[in-house]
């Protein structure tokens, strides 16, 4: 009973300190003590209560009897929205706060929000090897029980917390999209409410149009109600090969060879600085060399891009295997590097971090198991004046170029904002009809260029300096994750998407009446 005696002693007198300072002075000068006392214990019972519940669901198989009632009564809600006059546009119920993208897009106060509780794995058929999932599946729950049966996804997008919806509907990508492209390239099927209530199935060969609109369209062309996606045989280990390079055209060099091999499973960078990164190449195997095992997942393992870099210090190649599982989420715990201390300026030291000490071996051997905290409560208890704080001295950001401009692009990426590390993610980009693909008639390789932090440029101001970003990317025919702060104007966005498909659907399945067009649903003035 002591360690509880002691946690509750420490809650009041942070309750008290609290009644004292204010909460929005502790959210912002002390947010840690915070995320520690209650994000943390909260993140964890959210997770056990989350996946105890998703077994019981699958191990009953429950969820498959209850699918067709659960889309029977959206269709309800949507016939209900007409039968009232159609007034304004339509969005789910889920709150903004529970995705795992920076934006709360305060449209959720004006639409009519449609409640959309389908949250299951409905089915995994290894014959046709398929499994059928609903839209808010995560990823986490998706790993948790195909491992367990000897299968994976193809692509396998890195934080627990992503939705299937969200990925479909959005983007999403993995060290292995080198081979299979972005998460939408490995769904065969997306089931659909549309904006008159009907429901209507599409793959590559019926319906097609939608099939090929739906990515990128950010629930904007109808409800994602399931999808079907592409399983593979998995293994139980990633040999994962660590080489340390240094100079700007030896990194480029090496990272384009190595998306080019088909043998290499999973392919992946971390640059540290212009001149230094780490190239990661994994195959996926049973076999393991004795003494290389390294379970990097444990909650009490270094923070896996802090154990990276130890190969660039010591300038040393290496080899270890990693569990598979363990390999998918090793940015999980850290949320890449979003965790880090960073004291950087007035703005690192009056903020704090979020758990400034998480990588201490002290703190992760006693309370890492709770790491890390779920980044929709981080967002719900923010507060407008943290918020704001972020909006103008932090940046997320995954922009997509070819990889043939992968130099001129990390130059740009240095100048503009001189964020590090970054994550370079390489993939295929098939040339198929949509919102997103190469600017010619065939496949492209193209380079996701990951950068979450603080910017370490003079004077950075969020606005001018993103614009000259999106400026960059759309001038090599590049693309901007969605999930992101846009800061484009409405021609600028449609002169870097294709919108030619998705608006003669729009007009077609009636949606211009009943959603907001996708710029409408991401840009600044709609997200805040």
């Amino acid at each position: 009973m002591e360690p509880a005696v002691s946690l509750a002693v420490c809650a009041l007198l942070f309750l008290l300190w609290v009644r004292v300072k204010g909460l929005e002075f502790v959210l912002i000068h002390q947010r840690w003590v915070f995320v520690c006392l209650f994000l943390l214990p909260l993140s964890l019972i959210f997770d056990i209560c989350y996946y105890v519940r998703a077994w019981v669901v699958f191990k009953l198989s429950s969820a498959p009897r209850q699918h067709e009632q659960r889309v029977r009564d959206i269709q309800k809600q949507v016939r209900e929205w007409k039968e009232q006059g159609s007034k304004t546009f339509m969005c789910t119920g889920r709150p903004g706060w529970l995705t795992v993208s920076l934006r709360v897009g305060k449209y959720k106060k004006t639409h009519k929000n449609i409640m959309i509780n389908l949250m299951d794995i409905l089915e995994v058929d290894t014959k046709k090897q398929i499994v059928r999932v609903e839209p808010l599946v995560t990823m986490g729950q998706v790993t948790a029980l195909l491992t367990s049966i000897g299968w994976t996804l193809p692509v396998l997008p890195e934080l627990d917390d992503l939705t299937v919806g969200g990925l479909i509907m959005g983007t999403g990508i993995e060290s292995s999209s080198h081979k299979y492209g972005l998460f939408q390239h490995i769904c065969t099927a997306y089931e659909l409410v549309l904006a008159d209530g009907s429901f209507v199935r599409c793959t590559p060969s019926e319906n097609s149009d939608l099939f090929y609109a739906v990515p990128w369209s950010c629930g904007t062309l109808g409800f994602l109600v399931a999808a079907e996606i592409r399983i593979i045989p998995a293994k139980k280990y990633v040999r994962l090969r660590f080489e340390p390079v240094h100079g700007m055209e030896a990194i480029c060099d090496k990272f384009t060879r190595e998306s080019q091999r088909p043998e290499n499973h999973f392919v992946e960078g971390l640059l540290y600085s212009l001149e230094e990164a780490v190239i990661m190449t994994g195959v996926m195997t049973d076999e393991m060399e004795p003494g290389k095992l390294n379970s990097i997942g444990n909650y009490y393992k270094p923070w896996f891009f802090k154990h990276v870099e130890n190969y660039l210090k010591t300038n040393q190649e290496g080899l270890e295997y990693i569990p598979l599982r363990h390999y998918y989420h090793r940015h999980t715990r850290s949320i890449f590097w979003e965790l880090q201390p960073m004291a950087l300026s007035a703005w690192s030291t009056s903020r704090r971090d979020i758990i400034p000490f998480g990588n201490n071996p002290v703190f992760r051997y006693l309370f890492g198991w709770m790491v890390p905290p779920k980044i929709s409560l981080l967002k719900l208890t923010q507060g407008e004046t943290l918020r704001k704080l972020y909006e103008q001295h932090h940046v997320v950001q995954d922009m997509l170029v070819p990889m043939k401009c992968l130099s001129r692009a990390l130059h740009t990426f240095h100048n503009d904002i001189h964020v590090y590390p970054i994550w370079l993610c390489p993939f295929i980009l098939p040339s198929q009809p949509g919102l997103v693909h190469p600017k010619g008639d065939e496949t492209e390789l193209y380079v996701d260029i990951g950068a979450y932090g603080e910017p370490r440029v003079k004077h950075f101001e969020a606005r001018s300096c993103m614009r000259q970003l999106e400026k960059f990317v759309r001038s090599v025919h590049g693309f901007q994750m969605l999930y992101a702060d846009c800061y484009m104007d409405r021609e600028e966005f449609w002169e870097m998407f294709d919108g030619s498909l998705y608006h003669r659907l729009r007009k077609q399945l009636g949606c211009q009446d009943a959603f907001p067009e996708v710029y409408d649903k991401i840009c600044k003035a709609a997200r805040h």
